[in-house]
């Protein structure tokens, strides 16, 4: 049996994604984790942001009714 040679070092678990870290130390679950965690957060993003066009949308229209 081999010995490995970091074994006494911790390893780093890190919670949340940074763009553009290293992958390569990441488990096919622990990427499946970060794939779907991106997914909750991008559909997040997305509703945030349709929220602020309908908000911007009937801002406008209501500026507009006033106008002759």
């Amino acid at each position: 049996m081999a010995l490995d040679p970091f074994a006494d070092e911790p390893r780093r678990i890190v919670s949340a994604h940074e763009i553009g870290q290293d992958l390569s130390m990441l488990s096919v679950d622990e990427l499946e984790e970060r794939v779907e965690m991106l997914e909750r957060e991008v559909a997040r993003l997305r509703e945030a942001k349709a929220k602020k066009e309908s908000s911007l949308a009937a801002a406008s229209a209501f500026f507009k009714l006033g106008q002759a």
